[in-house]
């Protein structure tokens, strides 16, 4: 396994759980997603957005509404239902949790 492999799979693991706390904030149209999160250098292509945020709206996570765009079709924008908060707030325990686990091992403060 290659050293980018393993950084990719890690980042993949994370993507869910960063998605629905940008969501957390306010609801979100997917360009205004993808770029929150390259400002945090976690780059992600529409082909991987879009299968993730159908699944977590499928799971009943996420709800959409439709907005006329001024300038082309139509946009989708989305935002957490109130399973999604439940559901986020459990991986921030979980997050909270796992971090902690893994600075310890790491001997990281």
């Amino acid at each position: 396994m290659s050293l980018e492999n393993t950084q990719a799979q890690m980042r993949k693991g994370i993507l869910e759980y960063c998605i629905l706390s940008i969501l957390d904030k306010g609801e979100a149209y997917p360009s205004e997603i993808l770029e929150t999160l390259k400002e945090a250098k976690l780059i992600v292509v529409e082909g991987t957005l879009y299968p993730l945020l159908t699944r977590l709206k499928n799971m009943e996570l996420l709800s959409y509404r439709w907005e006329e765009s001024p300038s082309g079709p139509p946009r989708k924008y989305y935002s957490l239902t109130n399973m999604g908060k439940t559901f986020l707030a459990e991986l921030n325990t979980t997050w909270s949790e796992l971090t902690t686990a893994v600075n310890q091992i790491t001997n990281k403060k």
